[in-house]
């Protein structure tokens, strides 16, 4: 017993490592599109000022959105019936092909209005990728993870996922040190698109070698099963759209976990680069540096806080962003917007990305912690992918849209008013942690592969749980 626990603790974090890998090199590609559309709007969208040219940028950012439900849909489904390693490869492939074509695709004065249309094409590729990765993400880390450590090991989607933000800075940043804005905004902005995609190709290979989730393979397992399988002939197909249908509670808690959150967390991370050069008037390097570093402390706090809620509870988490959020949100924004001076900018966009950790730090394994193995990923996938696109997607073209009709303080109210309804479902959802789905397959696993053990005269002193992570 003494050497098998560190083994398999071992495993957990090579998992999680190599499962965590792909996730950033996905969001990293999602995210430069983000973070370089300072620069290549004019060669898709030439006409009108720089808020407008922003503005339908941020229309193609949202309409990726779109297709995260397709994709939390499709590929959540096909990681429930097909595994969880099979649908993360396939979606950092899709991803690959996205920003392949971004990186390729000539400018407006080129080829006219077929410019912004493979934009678009190229963005609902990365929309459908998207969509799935988390799900499927969401669901695999959460799996893999040790027993009591579920809230850390899973915190690491988000600490990937800003680290993604935070690759595509620092590529920013660094060509901004050898290229003029000229250059930039003619050429330099395709150059991260080109690693991405260079990046998504090699993570396409990693990830065939990834270890298959054991809940997964228990499940159909089970299945194989003959007495399972006679009990189980009338009921819907794992990972089907009608197995969903029959978790409706956990579907509606999805929805109201996600909604505060994605709203707050587009606001604080990807917005607020484009808020601080349009409303502050602070300058685009500047800028840089403060998402930066703000964000470098940000991924760090993640495991903290993902630590800390398998002590406390995840309720308690998600109830002191809430309340935060609600209130905070209006008075930082408004200070931010009439402050030039960077390190009073950092400290501000640093309080609000400590608020929403509250959030990010654990909303993946709060929803895996719902559903059963059988209709995990898309348990999970699906109504997020969903709330996201609804509300994440469109939350910096609301944004944009009321700045240029200059009622931009509107949009503070309406993030913490977001926030707010998720609030309500924080304060009366039960505590996860407790009663965990995943605890709860992984315990009938044990006792079926204990009992298949008894009746093939297994060893009576082995420990077959021990081997479980």
């Amino acid at each position: 017993m003494t050497t098998t626990q560190p083994v398999g603790e071992r495993r957990v974090v090579a998992n999680v490592l190599r499962g965590s890998i792909g996730n950033l090199v996905e969001w990293y590609d999602w995210y430069v599109y983000a973070a370089f559309s300072v620069y290549f709007a004019k060669s898709f969208f030439p006409k009108g000022d720089s808020t407008a040219q922003l503005l339908s940028t941020a229309a193609v950012f949202a309409v990726g959105f779109l297709m995260r439900p397709l994709g939390g849909w499709a590929l959540g489904r096909y990681a429930d019936k097909f595994g969880r390693r099979s649908a993360l490869t396939l979606s950092v492939t899709v991803m690959a092909a996205g920003s392949l074509l971004i990186a390729l695709t000539p400018g407006y004065q080129t080829i006219g209005i077929a410019a912004p249309i493979m934009l678009l094409l190229a963005r609902l590729l990365q929309g459908l990728s998207v969509g799935g990765e988390y799900a499927t993400s969401a669901t695999y880390l959460s799996e893999v993870a040790s027993t009591g450590k579920r809230g850390f090991y899973s915190s690491f989607q988000y600490v990937t996922l800003v680290a993604g933000q935070l690759v595509a800075l620092g590529v920013q940043i660094i060509l901004q040190q050898f290229l003029n804005n000229a250059q930039m905004n003619n050429w330099g902005w395709r150059i991260p698109f080109v690693i991405g995609a260079a990046a998504a190709l090699i993570v396409m290979w990693l990830r065939r070698s990834m270890d298959e989730s054991e809940h997964f393979e228990a499940e159909v397992e089970a299945e194989r099963d003959p007495a399972a399988s006679s009990a189980g002939a009338n009921q819907p197909a794992r990972g089907s759209l009608r197995m969903l249908l029959q978790y409706p509670r956990e579907c509606l808690l999805v929805i109201g976990l996600t909604l505060g959150g994605t709203v707050a967390f587009y606001t604080y991370t990807t917005y607020m680069q484009k808020f601080m050069i349009n409303t502050s008037g602070i300058s685009k390097s500047t800028v840089s540096w403060i998402n930066f570093i703000a964000l470098l402390v940000f991924v760090v706090l993640q495991p903290l806080a993902g630590a800390l809620s398998d002590r406390v509870g995840r309720r308690k988490l998600l109830i002191f962003f809430g309340v935060a959020g609600t209130l905070l949100t209006v008075p930082i924004m408004t200070v931010l917007a009439h402050t030039k001076n960077p390190i009073a900018a950092w400290a501000l966009m640093m309080g609000a990305l400590v608020i929403i950790t509250g959030y990010t730090s654990i909303n993946a394994i709060v929803k895996a912690e719902l559903f059963p193995t059988k209709i995990r990923a898309l348990g999970v996938g699906l109504p997020y992918a969903l709330t996201v696109a609804i509300f994440g997607g469109t939350a910096e073209t609301i944004a944009l849209s009321l700045k240029q009709a200059n009622h931009e303080s509107l949009y503070f109210w309406y993030v913490a008013g977001c926030i707010g309804i998720s609030l309500l479902t924080y304060w009366f959802m039960r505590e996860t942690s407790s009663g965990s789905a995943i605890d709860t397959d992984a315990a009938a696993t044990d006792n079926i592969s204990l009992t298949k053990a008894d009746t093939s005269g297994a060893e009576p002193g082995r420990d077959l749980a021990a081997a479980r992570p």
